[in-house]
């Protein structure tokens, strides 16, 4: 009988440990905001002046030889205008229809 003490313990150890981790997991997904519900800004003129500032900055360095550093500036101002233009699209399906 001397054996399986360790195990045991072991075993109430693990248990203890897991069923404690469930609890805090589960008592942060209650009180946590959902992500849909958070309210989420963005400035579209500032966000497509960004993506015009790195259009140059690529154009800039391809002139000057530097393709790889003009490639991700480029990549750069691709993702600033996507992101300009889900904002506009959210914004745009967001308001209220007109007749209501």
């Amino acid at each position: 009988m001397r054996h399986t003490l360790p195990l045991r313990r072991t075993l109430t150890a693990v248990l203890t440990t897991t069923l404690l981790a469930g609890g805090v997991l589960l008592g942060q997904t209650v009180t946590a905001e959902p992500a849909a519900a958070a309210k989420m800004t963005c400035n579209i003129d500032q966000l497509r002046s960004d993506a015009r500032k790195e259009r140059n900055r690529a154009a800039q360095l391809r002139g000057l030889g530097a393709t790889t550093e003009a490639r991700k500036a480029a990549a750069r101002a691709d993702a600033l205008e996507r992101r300009a233009q889900q904002c506009h699209d959210a914004e745009n399906n967001n308001r209220p229809p007109l007749w209501k």
